[in-house]
């Protein structure tokens, strides 16, 4: 069969794209998640990946040219992959032709038959994970319809690339059309809760000793943690509204706000990061912002986070209170360690404070259930050794 490979949507902020450079010529191999092209945004340049497996036939678009999402830019022949855990038999999966089986959660089921995608041609992201909503929207993303006077634009000449002399103008122009859609049309609720954060300074402290510095955590990534499996422990945080519908996540990617030099700012996710062991997740969050500031992210990365964290600890900042990031229900926000008087067992002690903020969806969740959630990060931070 043959496969249209399209210009992805990075991010709800992203209507076109320059295709900067092609990774594959016709006749090349395509394996999924293989970096196939790269292509710069208002965000910068990113590293765009093959959502199928097969051959290229043909190259539809030159480089230099400037073109919308959802345009055809590649031809692939062969089929989609199936996940190495396809021939296992799931309550729910999908059967595929001749005898293995695609296991999809019944929520990218449906979102799936919305979009008119064959579940045949899902495969997942997680490690042996059904197919879950977010893999159905970056496969959506990836063979979104298009009239065909756009599959093939004529190149036009762009100016040399400006890297990390990208205009900070330019950057602001896309995030105040993602926020203004925010505050349009995503009916905000905000709690605080104040953490007494010295029990996991303590664990942190002693954690740290004994290791080797490349193996040394900071606190955001303790943060990142316990977000990540309170989203996945309490519905409606983690997911995306689309349709006039709640569509829950089944795999935890945080996306996590990370400053651009000159200005700006993305929030590329971290994969799993609710299963993830600390020093891995310190790993890949260090590699994360390294690549975020240094324009090599992947497609993916910007794709998928289903809930975010913005900390401006670093900044001096007490408390964030952060706007939804759409089509995200939820985003929290983390201000600065403060010593601060704090009641403990009857007694006045100074302890170190931190503050955190959520920003919800009120039609997916309410306050309530709000609080819920933050007090489950504040129990999680409580007793850091189990995350």
């Amino acid at each position: 069969m043959t496969i249209e490979f399209r210009m992805p949507a990075l991010g709800a902020d992203m209507t076109e794209g320059t295709l900067v450079e092609w990774r594959i010529a016709p006749g090349d191999p395509v394996k999924r998640g293989q970096v196939v092209a790269l292509v710069e945004t208002e965000k910068g340049i990113i590293d765009v990946e093959s959502f199928h497996e097969g051959r290229v036939e043909r190259l539809l678009v030159e480089t230099g040219t400037h073109v919308p999402v959802g345009t055809a830019l590649a031809l692939f022949s062969g089929e989609a992959p199936q996940p190495a855990s396809a021939t296992a038999a799931a309550p729910a999966a999908a059967p595929v032709p001749g005898g293995g089986r695609v296991k999809i959660s019944p929520a990218a089921r449906r979102r799936a038959e919305e979009l008119g995608l064959s579940i045949e041609e899902l495969s997942s992201t997680g490690a042996g994970g059904p197919v879950s909503i977010a893999d159905v929207e970056i496969a959506a993303a990836a063979s979104k319809a298009r009239p065909p006077a756009l599959i093939a634009l004529p190149a036009s000449p762009i100016a040399p690339l400006a890297g990390a002399e990208r205009t900070q103008a330019t950057m602001r122009r896309a995030i105040a059309a993602a926020m203004t859609r925010a505050k349009r049309e995503i009916p905000h609720y905000y709690l605080t809760q104040m953490i007494d954060f010295a029990p996991a300074r303590a664990w942190l402290e002693q954690f740290n000793a004994s290791r080797p510095v490349e193996d040394r955590l900071l606190y955001s990534v303790l943060i990142i943690k316990a977000v990540a499996r309170a989203a996945a422990e309490i519905p409606g945080f983690s997911g995306f509204y689309r349709n006039g519908q709640f569509e829950a996540a089944t795999d935890m990617h945080v996306g996590f706000a990370v400053a651009q030099r000159g200005g700006g700012l993305m929030a590329p996710a971290l994969l799993s990061a609710a299963s993830k062991d600390l020093i891995v997740l310190m790993h890949e969050l260090m590699d994360l912002v390294a690549r975020a500031r240094g324009g090599h992210l992947r497609s993916s990365e910007l794709g998928l986070p289903v809930i975010t964290l913005t900390s401006l600890g670093d900044e001096g900042v007490d408390a964030v209170y952060p706007i939804i990031y759409p089509d995200q229900v939820a985003i929290v926000g983390a201000g600065r360690l403060t010593d601060r008087p704090w009641v403990s067992d009857g007694q006045v002690t100074i302890r170190p404070i931190l503050t955190l903020t959520l920003a919800a969806d009120h039609r997916v969740t309410d306050g309530r259930r709000g609080a819920r959630f933050l007090a489950r990060i504040a129990t999680l931070l409580a007793t850091p050794g189990e995350l």
